[in-house]
């Protein structure tokens, strides 16, 4: 054998071989794509949770913002409560009142 290389030609199929290669692509693609949309899918979960979650947070701090709000407005406009507070927080007595002070650690 000297050096001559024979090539033995095998019949090929052409269309036969396109469509393998069409269809093999067209699997790699579907797969893929489903791979994309399901992650999507996961993605667009996990937002509606979160959003789910802020909602009621914001729920929750509007409900405090309004309760805040209506103890200021009564802080501005009641008399006997601010009189009521300032006995009870700064320990202070109109004129003829005395305060007494017991030690609960005393017992």
């Amino acid at each position: 054998m000297g050096g001559i290389f024979i090539w033995k030609s095998f019949p090929v199929n052409f269309s036969k071989l396109i469509f393998g290669i069409y269809a093999a692509l067209f699997v790699v693609v579907t797969v893929w794509a489903g791979d994309f949309f399901l992650q999507m899918h996961r993605d667009y979960t996990a937002l509606k949770a979160q959003e789910m979650a802020n909602q009621r947070r914001l729920a929750e701090a509007t409900a405090k913002l309004d309760s805040q709000e209506k103890y200021l407005d009564q802080l501005r406009h009641d008399p006997v409560l601010v009189e009521k507070l300032i006995r009870e927080k700064l320990h202070y007595a109109k004129e003829q009142e005395f305060i007494f002070r017991f030690d609960d650690a005393a017992k």
